[in-house]
């Protein structure tokens, strides 16, 4: 056979088994001193757990897989099974079977011993995917639009705080310090190139790290709040990859921030008086060109910038599945905390050009960019749903025809409008009577997640906790 012969050869795939045990192989190749792979499972909520797996067992770890119990995936925030469902209580609490996310295994550089991490998806016996893993629910979301020839391209936006690092019995951010005292600074000091200096050895290592584990991370800012911060993702054309990523990059800045004596958080609202922390999230949809379908040559209806006519029903199916999409975007006790009027979070599905008060943003951007930014998530969501939520909302609205309303044009003065469900209760309420979304979620894991988040609902408000006592033990 000639060499031209040979080089036109059709590479043959590597068998299931091959593939996964290769990319152990790449990952001992650039670390082979390796002691510890630690699995990463992300449950229903987006916290990360899993468990730590030794040297004589990484080959298992690719195939065939670890094991993790069922209910690992459904566990309330406190890490507490749900005992109004079956599963890990009245089933036994069988194991599943935890594959890795191809292009998730990766070095862990702030360990102390030589360690890797990958993400991994569960699985039952039977080697389905479990119903309850919430990147099998992002899978099954995605479905629709790719019948339809649409593929989704995709970025996410992260805020949180760095919190300072003494001992106290709450939590305060991290501030900088006016120079020459030690005097905290006052005011948000959105921008402030400062704040970043002061940290550049922490936003530096976190950048490091994110080179290191293949994160797409872009621009670093400081937020509208004293010691809130945003990490910004590029656009890729896999949303199961980049919601990994919003997880990784999550541990990522919890992770450095403990080596630099401090902590960061994510939660929605950690602070009463300051800015809460959101999770955007930008999508585009593209043909089988690869042309983005919401790019329009006109300018009839869009103002200052073209709005195509897929645009205007992607964002209507948006606003019709916002209301029930709530309870995702908004999953814990702490996230109705920012669902505040004049905070900057959007109350009621509006849409426009450039225009930070709204749900439904479209960016300034060329016409081979337009996207929208959906605004309404905390940073305390599942990334994996509130992505599932975004596109399940954008493929009822191109298929329906919806329509999103009148735009607010840019620069428009907006009075406060307050649609959305603001409290927990009323988020559940409308997700259970929601009939779009379970469609896209899948019918059994909506009752699930109904469940599963009233039960923590119910769990948080029968707590009795400090509040109570300095509104009302002495007086009442």
């Amino acid at each position: 056979m000639s060499p031209n012969r040979r080089s036109r050869r059709k590479k043959v795939p590597l068998p299931r088994r091959g593939r996964r045990v290769a990319a152990l192989d790449r990952l001992l190749e650039r670390q082979p001193n390796t002691e510890i792979i630690e699995v990463l499972f992300a449950d229903i909520n987006g916290m990360l757990r899993g468990k730590r797996v030794g040297r004589e067992d990484f080959e298992k770890v690719f195939w065939p897989g670890v094991s993790l119990p069922g209910a690992t995936a459904l566990l309330d925030s406190k890490g507490m099974t749900i005992d109004a469902i079956s599963n890990g209580s009245a089933d036994g609490d069988p194991d599943m079977i935890c594959r890795p996310v191809a292009g998730t295994a990766v070095s862990v550089p702030w360990a102390m011993r030589p360690t890797a991490q990958t993400m991994v998806s569960m699985y039952d016996v039977k080697g389905e995917p479990y119903f309850a893993d919430s990147r099998h629910v992002l899978e099954r979301a995605m479905q629709p639009l790719a019948s339809i020839g649409l593929k989704p391209v995709v970025a996410i936006e992260l805020e949180f705080y760095l919190l300072d690092g003494a001992t106290a019995e709450t939590p305060r951010p991290r501030l900088g310090r006016i120079p020459g005292t030690s005097l905290p600074q006052d005011g948000p000091q959105y921008n402030s190139l400062d704040d970043l200096a002061d940290l550049d050895a922490y936003f530096s290592e976190v950048d490091a790290a994110c080179r290191e584990q293949g994160i797409p991370a872009s621009a670093a800012l400081a937020e509208f709040a004293p010691g809130q911060y945003e990490i910004n993702l590029h656009h890729i054309d896999d949303p199961l990859l980049a919601c990994a990523h919003a997880l990784m990059l999550k541990r990522v800045v919890k992770s450095v921030a403990r080596r630099h004596g401090m902590g960061a958080c994510f939660m929605a609202k950690p602070f009463a008086e300051s800015a809460g922390s959101g999770m955007h999230v930008h999508v585009s949809l593209q043909d089988s060109r690869g042309r983005n379908v919401f790019a329009c040559s006109d300018a009839g209806g869009g103002g200052d910038l073209p709005i195509s006519e897929e645009l205007r029903h992607a964002v209507g199916g948006l606003a019709a599945t916002m209301d029930e999409g709530m309870a995702i975007f908004a999953p814990n006790a702490n996230s109705y905390r920012r669902l505040r009027p004049a905070s900057f979070v959007p109350l009621t599905p509006n849409w426009g050009i450039n225009h930070r008060r709204l749900a439904l943003r479209i960016p300034l951007a060329a016409a081979e960019d337009m996207r929208v930014e959906h605004r309404v998530a905390g940073a305390d969501a599942n990334p994996y749903l509130v992505m599932a939520a975004v596109l399940g909302g954008m493929h009822h609205g191109l298929t329906r025809r919806c329509d999103p309303g009148p735009m607010v044009p840019a620069g428009a003065v907006i009075d406060e409008i307050i649609t959305l469900p603001t409290r927990w209760e009323q988020a559940l309420d409308a997700f259970e009577h929601g009939a779009v979304l379970r469609e896209y979620l899948g019918a059994e894991f909506a009752r699930i997640y109904a469940i599963c988040r009233r039960t923590e609902c119910e769990r948080f408000h029968a707590e009795v906790g400090s509040q109570d006592y300095q509104w009302y033990l002495r007086n009442v």
